[in-house]
C-alpha cells in the first residue's frame, strides 16, 4: 500500500554552517569592532550576546539571512525575548523540528475533511499518509503544501 511521512526536520551541518558564516561576519564588521559579540550553537539553540539591544536586532537580522542563504526555512527559528543586562545582551533562537502532538492532529483532521481516500496516522513526532492509489496520496501532499501550517513541512519515505 502506497504512503509517504510527514515530518519537519532542519539540517543541523547547514545551521552550524550559517552560525559560523554570522560569527565571522560580527568579527570582520566595522560596528561590531571592540563588542564582545558572539553566536554560540548547541543542540537546537542558537545564543546571540552582544553589549546593545540594537546590536542585538543587527546579529538577528546578520543570522537570519545566513540561515536563508543556507537553505534553512525561518518559520523554523523561534526567537526568543532578549534579556538585557547592564553590559550585555542575550537573545536565544530556537530551530524548532518535528511535528508536536496538537499539530499532527490539525493535520490528520484537516486530510479528513478534504474526503481523500487517504488514511493519516499520528507516529511520534511525524505522521503518516496512506492510501490505495497513488494519485491520492499526491493530493494529499498538494492539500497540505496549501494549508500552510505555522511550520516548514517536508515529505519523505514516499512509498509504492
Amino acid at each position: 500500500m502506497p504512503s509517504f511521512d510527514i515530518v519537519s526536520e532542519v539540517d543541523h551541518h547547514e545551521v552550524a554552517n550559517a552560525v559560523d558564516q554570522a560569527n565571522r561576519e560580527v568579527a570582520t564588521r566595522f560596528d561590531f569592532k571592540g563588542t564582545d559579540s558572539s553566536f554560540e550553537v548547541s543542540e537546537s539553540v542558537i545564543t546571540l550576546k552582544t553589549e546593545s539591544e540594537f546590536q542585538l536586532g543587527q546579529m538577528l537580522d546578520m543570522l537570519y539571512a545566513k540561515l536563508a542563504k543556507r537553505g534553512i526555512d525561518l518559520e523554523a527559528a523561534e526567537a526568543g525575548e532578549p534579556v538585557i543586562q547592564a553590559k550585555s545582551a542575550i537573545r536565544q533562537v530556537t530551530i524548532r523540528e518535528g511535528i508536536d502532538t496538537p499539530l499532527a492532529k490539525k493535520i490528520v483532521k484537516h486530510l479528513k475533511g478534504s474526503k481523500l481516500k487517504v488514511q493519516a496516522a499520528i507516529q511520534g513526532d511525524q505522521v503518516r499518509v496512506t492510501g490505495k492509489k497513488r494519485d491520492d496520496l499526491q493530493q494529499a501532499i498538494a492539500l497540505v503544501k496549501e494549508a500552510e501550517f505555522e511550520i516548514p513541512l517536508q515529505f519523505t519515505n514516499f512509498r509504492d
